[in-house]
C-alpha cells in the first residue's frame, strides 16, 4: 500500500508541475507595466514554421534590410528611351560604390524613372514660380504635433526658401504639443474622415462646422524652428459658407481686416499678405460655415503641409472627394504628396497583408485621380519592437507588412522609401528607444528620433535629384516644365 500511495503522490506531482508550466507558458508579455518573460520549457528543440508570427525569417530580414542592391544596367544601345534612363540611372548609383554602403535610396517604379519629374522641375525653378512648390504630408499618429515633418520642412525651407508651418487644422487632439506654431479655437464641432461617411472630405480629413454664430481661430507663430517667425500671408481655408462675416485681428492687434466670405459649397479661401506674427479669426453670421483651417506661410520657396490624423490607416483615403480635391489643388497645387501609414495595420497576429496591398493600390490610384498632377512618395512602415523572449524585438509583421506597401508602389508605379531600412533595419527602434530617440512604447519616434528621419528622407530626395538632373542633362527626354 506505501508503494502505491508513493506512486499517487509522484502522479499529482507531475501533474501540477505540468498544470503550473502550462499556466506560466501562457502569462501575458506584460503585466501592471511589468514585462514577463514567458516560460517554453520546449524552446531549444521547437520547431518553428515558417509562417510564425513570432519568428522573423532570415530570407525576410534581407529583404526588408538591403532593398537598394543595384540591378544590373541594361545594355547602353538599348532602343528604348526608357529603357536608356533606367541603365543610367543603374550606372549612377554604381558610381556611387557598393550598393550596401548607400543610404535608404528612393526606389522610382515608374516608367522611364519619372516618378519625381514634376517635384524636380519644380524645385529646380523654384525661384521663378509665381507659387511656393508644395508638399502634402499624410499620415498618422507617427508624424503628429509636426514630429519628422518640421525637421524635414526646415532643411527643405533652409536649401530653397520660403517661411511658415503652412496649414493648421482649426483644432487638433495634440496641438498643446505641437511646437511649430500656437494655434487654439473655440466654436466649432469636428468631423473626422475616420468615423464620419456623409461629409466631403480633402486632405487634412477634418472638418470643422460652427457651433455658434462666433466662433473664432487664434494662432501664434514660434521661433522653435527657424523660418517660422513670420510669414508673409495667411489663409483662412473654408469648404462650405452662405453669409459669413470675418474679423482678422493680427500682429498684437495692430492691424484689422474685415470681410464677408463669398458663397461656396466647395473649396474657397480668403488669403491676405503683408508680415504676420499673429492673429485672430472671429466670424459672425456663421450658420452654415464649414472650416478647414488656416495656412501660414509664403507665397515663395517651399511649403510642407502635415496632414496628420491618428488612427489612420490610409485605406480610408479612398473615401476623399474627388471633386473638392481638385478644388483644393487649384488653390493649393502640391507637387509632392508623401504617403505614411503603417502603424494602425500591423498586429502580432497577422503576419500576411496582401488584403492590405490590394487596398492601398487602390487608394494610391484615386489619390492620383485627386490630384492628377501631383507626384506620390510612398513611405515604408518604421521599425516597431515588442517584448519576446526576454528582449524587445521587431514584431514579423512589419516585414510583412514593408512587402505589401513596396508591392503597392509597384504596382501604381509611384516612388517608395524604405523608412525601416533608413532607421538602421532589424531591431533599429530597440536602439532608437536607447538613444532617446523614440518612446518606450517601441512605437513611436521623440523630436530627435524624427529628425534623423527627416535628415535621411532629405538626403534621399537631394540625391535622388541630382541622378535625375543628370540623366535629364544627358537624354533631354523627359523635361517637364512646371506651371509658372
Amino acid at each position: 500500500m506505501s508503494g502505491k500511495n508513493q506512486y499517487g503522490r509522484l502522479l499529482v506531482i507531475l501533474l501540477t508541475t505540468w498544470v503550473v508550466c502550462i499556466g506560466m507558458y501562457r502569462l501575458p508579455e506584460e503585466w501592471m507595466g511589468l514585462a514577463i518573460r514567458k516560460v517554453d520549457l520546449l524552446s531549444d528543440i521547437r520547431v518553428r514554421p515558417a509562417d510564425a508570427p513570432d519568428a522573423l525569417l532570415p530570407e525576410e530580414a534581407d529583404s526588408a534590410g538591403d532593398t537598394d542592391s543595384v540591378p544590373r544596367a541594361l545594355p547602353v544601345d538599348s532602343l528604348s528611351p526608357a529603357a536608356r534612363r533606367d541603365s543610367m540611372y543603374r550606372r549612377l548609383i554604381a558610381g556611387k560604390g557598393m550598393a550596401d554602403s548607400l543610404p535608404a535610396l528612393i526606389e522610382d517604379f515608374s516608367a522611364a524613372h519619372t516618378g519625381l519629374a514634376r517635384f524636380f522641375a519644380a524645385l529646380s525653378r523654384v525661384a521663378l514660380m509665381n507659387r511656393p512648390v508644395r508638399v502634402a504630408f499624410l499620415g498618422d499618429s507617427f508624424i503628429e504635433g509636426d514630429i519628422l515633418v518640421a525637421d524635414f520642412r526646415a532643411r527643405m525651407q533652409a536649401h530653397f526658401g520660403g517661411h511658415g508651418v503652412g496649414f493648421v487644422p482649426v483644432s487638433s487632439e495634440v496641438e498643446q504639443y505641437r511646437p511649430t506654431v500656437y494655434q487654439r479655437s473655440k466654436g466649432w464641432s469636428t468631423h473626422s474622415l475616420l468615423t464620419d461617411k456623409k461629409r466631403a472630405y480633402v486632405l487634412s480629413g477634418l472638418l470643422f462646422e460652427a457651433q455658434a454664430d462666433n466662433p473664432s481661430i487664434t494662432f501664434k507663430t514660434v521661433d522653435f524652428y527657424p523660418g517660422l517667425e513670420q510669414v508673409s500671408s495667411v489663409k483662412f481655408l473654408y469648404s462650405r459658407n452662405e453669409a459669413a462675416e470675418m474679423r482678422l485681428t493680427c500682429n498684437r492687434g495692430r492691424d484689422t481686416l474685415t470681410a464677408v466670405l463669398p458663397w461656396t459649397d466647395g473649396v474657397a479661401q480668403y488669403e491676405t499678405e503683408g508680415v504676420f506674427t499673429d492673429g485672430r479669426f472671429q466670424f459672425r453670421n456663421a450658420g452654415g460655415l464649414q472650416a478647414l483651417g488656416v495656412a501660414l506661410e509664403d507665397n515663395a520657396g517651399v511649403v510642407v503641409d502635415n496632414f496628420s490624423l491618428r488612427g489612420n490607416s490610409g485605406v480610408t483615403l479612398d473615401r476623399l472627394d474627388k471633386h473638392r480635391c481638385r478644388m483644393l489643388n487649384e488653390i493649393r497645387p502640391y507637387d509632392l504628396i508623401v504617403l505614411q501609414y503603417g502603424l494602425n495595420v500591423a498586429t502580432e497576429k497577422l503576419h500576411s497583408y496582401n488584403w492590405y496591398r490590394d487596398q492601398l493600390t487602390e487608394v494610391i490610384r484615386h489619390v492620383q485621380q485627386c490630384f492628377p498632377t501631383s507626384d506620390i512618395l510612398l513611405l515604408s512602415v518604421s521599425d516597431r519592437s515588442h517584448y519576446r523572449d526576454g528582449a524587445f524585438r521587431t514584431i514579423p509583421a512589419v516585414v510583412a507588412l514593408l512587402k505589401s506597401q513596396r508591392q503597392a508602389a509597384e504596382a501604381t508605379q509611384v516612388t517608395f522609401w524604405n523608412m525601416f531600412r533608413a532607421m538602421g533595419g532589424e531591431n533599429s527602434m530597440v536602439r532608437y528607444v536607447k538613444n532617446r530617440w523614440a518612446s518606450k512604447d517601441y512605437t513611436h519616434l521623440s523630436f530627435r528620433g524624427g529628425r534623423e528621419l527627416a535628415d535621411a528622407l532629405y538626403g534621399a530626395l537631394m540625391l535622388e535629384k541630382e541622378w535625375y538632373d543628370e540623366m535629364e542633362r544627358t537624354t533631354n527626354e523627359y523635361t517637364y516644365e512646371p506651371e509658372l
